[in-house]
């Protein structure tokens, strides 16, 4: 087991005038990453309310995940809303400070198996942006003692007959640096990546490896999450104005999954978290307030040969090898 190596900061956390002045008190972050002798580690931040925070808020511990060609620090803004809160976030394998973590993870297994690492022994709600929320999801289902209440904002479903498809061959043969600059300008705007400094233009195109990576294993015929044995509360989000198969998304695993909620934020497009922090951070805290099981009534992980098949329905059924793959 790899242990903690950490740099202790202390900054002050931003007040937000949506929340009482108690919870408006000092922050500690903790900087660090998980790492041994031959792991350089997942770089991570914790962020720890003050002590003279009231309440139990704090006994919660909260992990935000990342999606594709993005960082831990994505979440700032959403983070300063919620200093109330036990808070982590971390850059996933391959991505900024984890960027020299090896191997690259290829699958959302592998990214989950990540996130259970951060979390360790202790008890958490975990909510993931875009990729992240598969991520989130499927580290929800694989331990359920450990995530105890799961978020996800517009998580991909890119195995789906209904999702938009882009050549798979064009991902392979592309230049994953190349590929990484592309999926920006579609996914946020060429005017936005033009407004980029040179030195962060060249931090996303060295992400381009791992981009390439999850977005390939993930485009496989067959569903790489099967959402039946999720049994801990769900919520999931959407923005007004995102993309339709967003939107769909995150309607359709409301739908197969019994008890779970559907946040809309107005106004809102995929990338929420940077636009409207507040309105996340409420998602947040939505998650955060879901009735969490107790452990010892949760069943134990299934070994491989006792877990049952996919879900059925379209969430679970494989496009076909020759209907091409998903756009994010």
């Amino acid at each position: 087991m790899a242990h903690l190596a950490t740099d202790t900061v202390i900054s002050l956390g931003d007040t937000s005038p949506n929340w009482p002045l108690e919870c408006q008190a000092e922050s500690m972050s903790r900087e660090g990453s998980t790492r041994d002798k031959s792991d350089p580690g997942l770089h991570f931040v914790e962020h720890r309310p003050h002590s003279r925070t009231v309440g139990n808020s704090a006994e919660t511990l909260v992990v935000l995940v990342h999606g594709s060609l993005d960082r831990g620090t994505s979440f700032a803004r959403v983070v300063r809303r919620l200093n109330d809160l036990h808070v982590i976030t971390y850059d996933r394998r391959g991505y900024e400070r984890s960027r020299e973590v090896r191997p690259i993870a290829r699958s959302v297994g592998e990214h989950a198996a990540d996130l259970l690492r951060i979390i360790g022994a202790r008890k958490s709600v975990v909510i993931g942006h875009s990729y992240g929320g598969d991520v989130a999801l499927a580290a929800a289902i694989e331990d359920p003692r450990s995530v105890l209440a799961v978020g996800a904002y517009e998580p991909p479903l890119p195995w789906t007959d209904w999702w938009p498809r882009r050549s798979r061959s064009q991902l392979e043969l592309e230049d994953p640096a190349v590929h990484a600059e592309n999926f920006f300008k579609r996914m946020v705007g060429e005017a936005a990546w033009d407004r980029l400094p040179e030195a962060t233009r060249a931090a996303r195109r060295a992400d381009g490896p791992a981009l390439a990576a999850e977005l390939t294993a993930i485009r496989e015929v067959d569903a790489p999450i099967d959402f039946s044995r999720l049994v801990v509360p769900a919520a999931f989000g959407r923005g007004g104005d995102s993309r339709p198969h967003h939107r769909r998304a995150a309607q359709e695993l409301v739908d197969i999954i019994p008890g779970s909620a559907l946040v809309e934020i107005p106004g809102a497009g995929h990338g929420a978290h940077l636009t409207h922090p507040d309105a996340f951070a409420d998602f947040v805290r939505t998650v955060v307030s879901l009735p969490t099981a107790r452990a010892d009534a949760l069943p134990k992980p299934a070994s491989d040969h006792e877990r049952p098949d996919a879900v059925s329905g379209d969430l679970s059924q494989g496009r076909g090898e020759d209907r091409g793959h998903a756009q994010r």
